[in-house]
């Protein structure tokens, strides 16, 4: 095992989103040593994700590429700026934390290089401190649907995140379906960006808000937003399908149709509504699954949100079931931006506190209260947007559920109804969904749900880890593994 090094910061950041970065930039300047660890070349997370800012020139501005709330980002990465040249911050770049060590009264933070060949040498590969703050964010959830596979479709976050980054548009002639406001600026970003977004389906009715009106009301910014994407649509004429589903993509070597259906409050397909359209884009959005994989693999504990997550349980100061381990943003529950930012600030002042420094209470109660206002809006939007239960009925059983396995609905249904698995992981050992490449992330929710409606039962704390474990968190390199082993010298090096 690799020695504990006497350069050991006072805490580390995994993300640099926008509870990451809000973290770090508090944790420094309430005096701590700060290491800011993020796979992406610059700040600014997948919510922030923005242009080489190299060459920012030749991009449009960002709040005309689907960009929100880019003022205070803006802020945070010039106090973020101004504390790493002061050496409070040291922003490890493109680096991602592939596993996690609790040693004593230490944390070690195995790094590999995103791409490309690692040049640092293994000693540079841990990153050693007294603290850590998970802020990994979260990534699309997706449902399988007849042709999901087919090349064209996306995730709708991946769509948002080529237009962000690249100004880059994936079809010409887009749908994009599936449910919750992050349709909307999916949707305006592409109409924006010249793209004939022929429909937008949300599988839940607009009233579902009616049954949690002041949650609502806790976010007016967000109700601000609404007004613009509204206005969007009608100056781009986009049509706007409440209870509307894809329930199947067409086309022969790439997606050219889907097929559209009315579904009722529970989202079962009402006959005789299927109709189609021809498409060469379907951005598929079915909220958010947090990056848990960090935190899974520390033993933290853990519970199942409003909307069906596995979250990392925090106290009001955001520390975890490991006293040396803090969590932050879209890992304690999904619920936006601002919510994830006030969350980081009282992260990285809470991890000051706990080590000895002057914090002001006025400075944490400010951010217990808007963090507050956003946990009530995040439980509205979820209530207001689930995923509908009975979705599993637009499956056929040829319907590929893992996409790296290329495993079936029947096969699944067979799992559990002819071989007696009864939770999801029993179905991941003798079906094989969620043992490929992306280890379940794509699939594992899916997966989850359609057990449940299997067994009849509901996926509880430990059948969601045990889709989620993973001791490995992301693909590493031998290099990277032999790190941990114990070095001997050989009778030459003596």
């Amino acid at each position: 095992m690799t020695e504990i090094l006497d350069d050991v910061a006072d805490v580390a950041v995994i993300g640099a989103g926008p509870a990451g970065l809000s973290a770090a930039v508090a944790a420094a300047e309430h005096g701590l040593r700060v290491a800011l660890i993020d796979a992406g070349a610059q700040t600014g997370g997948q919510f922030w994700r923005h242009p080489d800012e190299q060459h920012l020139d030749s991009f449009k501005a960002p709040e005309h590429t689907g960009h929100h709330h880019w003022r205070h980002y803006a802020d945070l990465r010039a106090r973020c700026t101004a504390a790493v040249a002061s050496g409070r911050i040291q922003h490890i770049a493109g680096r991602q934390v592939w596993r996690t060590d609790s040693l004593g009264d230490r944390i070690a933070l195995r790094t590999s290089a995103v791409t490309g060949v690692d040049t640092v040498p293994l000693e540079g590969r841990t990153t050693w401190a007294r603290r850590l703050v998970i802020a990994t964010g979260a990534y699309d959830r997706q449902l399988p649907v007849p042709g999901w596979t087919l090349p064209g479709v996306m995730a709708a976050g991946g769509v948002q995140a080529l237009l962000k980054a690249n100004q880059v548009v994936a079809g010409r002639r887009a749908v994009v379906a599936g449910t919750g406001p992050f349709l909307l600026s999916v949707a305006a970003g592409l109409a924006v960006a010249g793209v004939d977004v022929v429909a937008v389906c949300d599988a839940n009715a607009l009233s579902r808000w009616a049954a949690t009106p002041l949650r609502a009301l806790q976010e007016p910014g967000k109700l601000w937003e609404g007004v613009q994407y509204a206005a969007t649509f009608a100056r781009h004429r986009v049509p706007l399908h409440t209870r509307t589903v894809v329930s199947a993509v067409r086309g022969e070597g790439r997606a050219s149709q889907v097929e559209l259906s009315r579904v009722d409050g529970a989202g079962r397909i009402r006959p005789g509504t299927e109709r189609t359209v021809d498409a060469d884009l379907i951005a598929f959005g079915w909220g958010f699954t947090p990056q848990l994989e960090i935190a899974v693999g520390l033993g933290l504990r853990t519970r199942v949100d409003v909307d069906e997550s596995l979250v990392i349980e925090v106290d009001d100061n955001m520390r975890t079931s490991d006293p040396h381990v803090y969590a932050a943003g879209e890992v304690t529950g999904v619920g936006g931006a601002i919510a994830s930012c006030a969350e980081g600030e009282l992260a990285g002042a809470a991890v000051a506190r706990d080590l000895g420094a002057s914090v002001d209470q006025r400075f944490m109660a400010r951010h217990r209260r808007r963090l507050r206002r956003g946990r009530r809006f995040a439980v509205g939007m979820h209530l207001a947007s689930p995923v509908p239960a009975a979705w599993y009925e637009w499956v056929t059983p040829q319907t590929t559920v893992c996409r790296c396995e290329e495993v079936t609905a029947s096969e699944v249904s067979e799992a559990v109804c002819s071989l007696d698995a009864d939770d999801a992981r029993d179905v991941r050992v003798t079906a094989r969904p969620g043992m490929g490449l992306c280890q379940g992330r794509v699939c594992g929710f899916a997966l989850s749900k359609l057990v449940s409606a299997h067994t009849g039962g509901e996926a509880d704390t430990a059948a969601l880890e045990s889709l989620t474990n993973r001791q490995v968190g992301v693909p590493v390199s031998l290099g990277d593994l032999a790190e941990l082993v114990p070095h001997h010298r050989s009778k030459e090096e003596s």
